[in-house]
């Protein structure tokens, strides 16, 4: 049961809420030469999806088996249906969780799933009506209904529940009212008119109200109350007894309880090997014809091989089905090689993502140096990385260079900023100007800060789960250090450089946001308020004219009036130079040939593994193209 995966969301790390989905322009072929070619870049702004024939013959070598293996390189944090920080939990809700809207992948736009119809919506713009299925089943036989809506909404709302990053994408929502006259059918109330008044729904799996809250305790408790900042939630012994329970490791991690109406159930997490997948016997999807309640392998093994040796010899040896986190360099290892072009499909695919290198502006000054408060040694260390040598390096010249925080492939994005280049002479200048010298001879930088000698020594933390996360990071290193800056390395699991990372624990670090076609609310990264809450805006960024400019945005429904704001936030935010921005996200799509039914999207995750039907020997699957949508 796809719903969008959050639009900006740090690749292994949780970010913000999916918008409602502009579309791109092209047609929905893949008739043009360089997509069947599989070995070029296909753009977003050529094509909608790409989509490719199913295989003719079924091979000797092929597995029957209806069993999908699929590659990732780093595994959830935990499974819970509200807590959680991995983008790798959400891919695997996903296929265990039922929610009320979802982005159809093919026209980027929403569509319903857990409601019957996108809503009705009030002339003054903030009360959406929808009214729920009948037909969704949990796993107990009960139907998914609106006590269970209002349920999960209260839960997610719940000061006590542990999930702040996704609170900021509630603060609109003010009520959930059950029609009189129609039980199946409820009005959402905002505040105010907003980007995201439908498309917030896309994030949050309806929970089975029985199962979570067997006593009702948060029927006790109102919206108003959460809505409230002077509600003492820790005061009330019964609400703090649910939270506890609720917020507790099992509802993460033990498949007896990480439930939901979706059509596969986890049979088992190996930690630190793999998570798998089983589909449900008579689940209420069955038998359906519709594309997105299709649910064909039997399991989905998500197994985790970051090691780029051993991935290599798992897809020569045919042990996975599907990837699209490869490195560019393996990809291009693995189509050169005849028996993989045999065996597999795959393609390069634009994405909305983009890398970057963070400095903590608001560093403690204790534990944390005021290293980067300066928005000029900011600069300075954006000078002296390497970018069009690591993309040569890392990426084989593939990937294209972001100048900020909107994709180059959507019309908002600020054109009159130019890349920053590579000049050390240059960075060593600026810092200088800004106190930054070798007053004692070892070759790093030091300056007098609250009348202590400072270093300009720092820990660079980056993810495990590639080594090109540790080829970046050494280039980088090493350039900096012929500035006389100290860039001392520290990989880290992508959770620990997350939770280090919200508390402001960290001086700078390498991870990647990943995002989607549609318009977006830049509060949970950019906005002062996140950082004060502790959520992605880790750098501390911002001031009021951010602040006020991301609050109108969020608020301004017509892009004629709301782009001119966007352009002059990314000209702040290239001026303010809280990020090194890297390099637009590359999917690397991988799906064997004895699987039919082969899309890829660009929106994540960019293959719909539930779709990918197995072929019998010689035969064909049945063509999604002809299954109405």
């Amino acid at each position: 049961m796809p719903a969008n995966l959050r639009s900006t969301e740090l690749l292994f790390v949780y970010a913000s809420l999916v918008l409602i989905i502009y579309g791109c322009n092209g047609n929905e072929s893949s008739a043009d030469p360089k997509i069947n070619a599989g070995n070029e870049n296909v753009s977003a702004d050529q094509i909608k999806y790409i989509k490719i024939e199913d295989a003719k013959n079924f091979l000797p070598s092929w597995s029957k088996e209806n069993i999908l293996v699929y590659n990732v390189i780093g595994e959830p944090d935990e499974l819970h249906p509200t807590n959680g920080v991995l983008a790798s939990r959400s891919e695997i809700l996903g296929y265990t969780q039922v929610y009320l809207i979802g982005t159809d992948f093919k026209t980027l736009s929403l569509r319903p799933i857990a409601v019957k119809a996108l809503p009705t919506i009030s002339e003054n713009g903030k009360e959406y009506t929808y009214e729920v299925r009948n037909d969704i089943k949990f796993d107990d036989g009960s139907t998914l209904s609106v006590e269970d809506i209002l349920f999960t909404f209260k839960a997610n709302k719940c000061p006590l529940t542990n999930n702040p990053s996704a609170k900021t994408y509630l603060d609109n929502l003010i009520d959930i009212v059950v029609s009189k006259s129609n039980p199946n059918a409820f009005t959402v109330i905002m505040k105010e008119k907003y980007i995201q008044n439908i498309s917030f729904l896309s994030e949050f799996p309806i929970m089975q109200r029985s199962f979570f809250d067997p006593k009702n305790i948060l029927s006790k408790y109102t919206f108003a109350q959460f809505n409230d900042k002077k509600f003492k939630a820790d005061e009330h012994k019964d609400l703090n007894d649910w939270t506890t329970e609720f917020n507790s490791a099992k509802y993460s991690r033990d498949p007896k309880y990480t439930v939901g109406a979706g059509p596969y159930r986890v049979e088992k997490w190996d930690a630190g090997q793999s998570v798998t997948l089983v589909l449900k016997k008579d689940h209420w999807t069955k038998d359906r014809a519709e594309m997105y309640l299709t649910s064909y392998p039997e399991k989905i093994i998500f197994k985790l091989n970051k090691d780029p040796n051993s991935q290599m010899l798992e897809f020569k040896a045919q042990t996975f089905d599907a990837s699209t986190s490869l490195s560019n360099k393996m990809l291009l290892d693995l189509q050169a090689d005849t028996n993989f072009n045999a065996n597999y499909n795959s393609r390069f695919t634009d994405t909305y993502n983009y890398g970057f290198i963070a400095m903590n502006m608001k560093p403690d000054g204790i534990k944390r140096k005021k290293l980067f408060v300066d928005k000029n040694v900011r600069r300075a260390m954006a000078l002296l990385v390497p970018l069009d040598d690591i993309n040569m390096i890392t990426n084989k010249n593939r990937n294209k260079r972001v100048v900020g925080p909107v994709s180059m492939l959507k019309a908002e994005y600020n054109t009159d900023l130019k890349l920053i280049p590579f000049d050390i002479e240059k960075a060593k200048k600026m810092l200088d100007d800004a106190g930054w010298k070798d007053t004692d001879g070892d070759n790093i930088r030091d300056k007098m800060i609250d009348g202590e000698k400072v270093k300009m020594e720092f820990t660079l933390n980056y993810f495990t789960t590639s080594v090109e996360w540790k080829d970046l990071a050494k280039m980088v290193s090493e350039q900096m250090y012929k500035a006389g800056v100290v860039a001392n390395l520290n990989p880290l699991d992508p959770s620990v450089l997350f939770e280090q990372a919200t508390n402001h624990d960290f001086d700078m670090l390498i991870a990647s946001w990943g995002g989607n076609a549609a318009p977006e609310d830049y509060t949970q990264i950019w906005h002062t308020s996140s950082w004060a809450s502790k959520g992605s805006n880790f750098v501390g960024f911002g001031n009021a004219e951010t602040d006020a400019l991301i609050d109108s945005m969020k608020y301004t429904l017509d892009p004629l009036k709301s782009t001119p704001m966007l352009k002059r936030f990314q000209a702040i935010v290239y001026d303010e130079q809280p990020y090194i921005f890297l390099f637009a996200g590359l999917r690397r799509n991988i799906i064997h040939k004895r699987f039919g039914n082969q899309e890829m999207y660009f929106e994540r995750p960019g293959v719909w593994l539930g779709s990918l039907r197995l072929l019998s020997n010689g035969g064909s699957s049945m063509k999604l193209s002809a299954i109405p949508n």
